[in-house]
Order: structure tokens, then sequence, then C-alpha cells
């Protein structure tokens, strides 16, 4: 962003993916998942840390996967969610900010 504007279409999906980490409890969740050991976790890991209803941890799964922070698999009855790396390497390159030349005082 600092090196060159972002694209319509890059502005888009970013802006989609702050979006959904604009709510705290889908931050946390983001959280919960990367930071699970194995890089995934079961919904019912996911829902005992939250004083929210099930359907509504599964609500803030669904508007991850679908702003592209995370993806899933259904495995018997329980699905399973890990964080997608590019989606979060996308974030992270947008907010770095190249290293400043040393300033000297006058």
């Amino acid at each position: 962003m600092v090196r060159e504007p972002l694209g319509e279409d890059a502005a888009v999906g970013l802006s989609r993916m702050f979006k959904a980490l604009g709510d705290p409890v889908r931050l946390r969740l983001l959280s919960l998942i990367a930071s699970h050991e194995g890089g995934e976790a079961c919904v019912c890991d996911l829902t005992g840390p939250f004083d929210v209803s099930q359907p509504t941890i599964s609500h803030h799964l669904k508007v991850l996967r679908e702003a592209g922070l995370v993806d899933s698999e259904r495995r018997g009855t329980w699905v399973y969610y890990w964080v997608l790396p590019d989606a979060l390497a996308q974030l992270s390159a947008l907010l770095q900010i190249p290293a400043a030349p040393a300033r000297t005082s006058s």
C-alpha cells in the first residue's frame, strides 16, 4: 500500500477480510484456530471459550470462511477449520511499512 496504490479488485478482497476481522468474536476465533495444536481446530473446540450459542459461532465461522481467511472440512459429525496462510500473508503485506532511512539531525 505504501509502495503503490491498491487496485480495485485487491481493495475489495482485502476489505472483505478486514471487515470479517472487525468483530471481536471472529478475531478471537481466527486466533484460536491459528494457535490450536496442529494448526486446525474442531468446531467442538471453538464453542467453549465464548458466551454465545453454537449457531452464532457457526455464523462467525461462515463469515471467516466466506472472507477467505479460513477453510474447513467435515470429518464425520465434526467440522475442522484451519487458517489460510495466503490470506494472512496478504493482510500482513498490506500493513508492512518499509524501513525508513535513518534521519540525521541538523
